[in-house]
């Protein structure tokens, strides 16, 4: 959406350059038939943390909730909850492992599901800052006042973007993926990339931080784009129009959302970071703060301001977590 500044930087080198603190919805009340656990997890993913939890409980997995994925490659604080309606409450807090800590338990009436949470808190770290200092500042300050666009980040759509081709494929009826959990990822994955798509070609026309004839606004007041499902596209005019174009180039993908059962939604096109503040301990590293509300990728916020790449990871022990 803003002009190249030319720079780049190493993102997380070490997992404590990638601080995420879940912004909940609520804290739990103390009374309940679920145990709620506040854990700091460093080097694992969050459905790695859930099955421990749940072996330490003695409960099947789908008796484990939480509101959000988080990275696997950074130090992040979560919630989780654990059903356990009878018997003796295990002390959790005592629960040992290398890689998570449990840091509070209290209980709590209902389970934690997926979206329950206001947001995150981001503390990042970029090394290796190369590149034109006033540039990285320019692009600063214009996501500080105007946004960024708010791209499903490339942890959506899997390795390589292949949960995309799978999507694709599945919805093309070449494959067939019985698994309802794959089914779902992939689903998540085409759908968010049409997003992109209607995003990406706004951004093409000179479109950013204005507004269409016929778009659909939010709360807010920002412009949405469609998450693609079953029924009419809510977006009239020039909108509906745009919208319907990447549609139909689309069509394989749309058509199969649709059949799939999704319904229409929106998504606005906007990413608004709170409380933006960054400073520059050395002259090659730049440490930003900011929140971003639930369903937010923090990348999409980076890649506004320079390009990052991180560490070479072998794929197969990669978390397919989302920030």
């Amino acid at each position: 959406a803003y002009p190249a500044s030319g720079a780049s930087a190493t993102l997380k080198r070490l997992n404590e350059d990638f601080v995420v603190t879940e912004l909940p919805l609520q804290r739990p009340s103390g009374e309940g038939e679920h145990i709620w656990l506040e854990i700091e997890k460093n080097g694992a993913n969050t459905p790695f943390v859930a099955q421990r939890l749940a072996e330490a409980a003695g409960v099947q997995d789908v008796d484990v909730g939480y509101a959000g994925l988080k990275d696997r490659h950074a130090i992040t604080r979560q919630w989780f909850s654990i059903h356990l309606p009878k018997g003796e409450t295990p002390d959790l807090t005592r629960l040992e492992h290398p890689e998570f800590t449990v840091l509070s338990q209290s209980r709590h009436a209902r389970k934690l599901r997926p979206g329950d949470l206001q947001g995150n808190r981001f503390r990042i770290v970029l090394r290796d800052v190369t590149g034109e200092r006033d540039a990285i500042e320019a692009n600063l300050q214009a996501v500080a006042s105007r946004g960024a666009p708010n791209y499903f980040g490339a942890q959506r759509f899997g390795h390589g973007g292949g949960n995309v081709e799978q999507g694709r494929a599945m919805l093309a009826r070449e494959i067939r993926v019985r698994n309802p959990k794959m089914k779902g990822l992939y689903l998540s994955a085409v759908r968010s990339f049409v997003f992109n798509e209607v995003l990406a070609l706004r951004i093409r026309k000179g479109l950013w931080g204005g507004t269409l004839p016929g778009d659909v606004m939010d709360e807010a007041g920002r412009p949405t784009g469609p998450l693609w499902g079953r029924g009419r596209v809510s977006a009239t005019d020039q909108a509906q129009a745009l919208e319907n174009g990447v549609a139909e180039r689309h069509a394989t993908v749309c058509g199969g959302m649709e059949y799939a059962g999704l319904d229409q939604e929106r998504r606005a096109l906007v990413a608004s970071p709170a409380d933006l503040s960054w400073e520059w301990p050395q002259a090659d590293r730049l440490v930003l703060a900011f929140s971003l509300p639930a369903g937010t990728y923090a990348t999409s916020v980076l890649n506004e301001i320079l390009r990052t790449t991180e560490p070479d990871r072998h794929p197969e022990n990669e978390s397919a977590a989302v920030g």
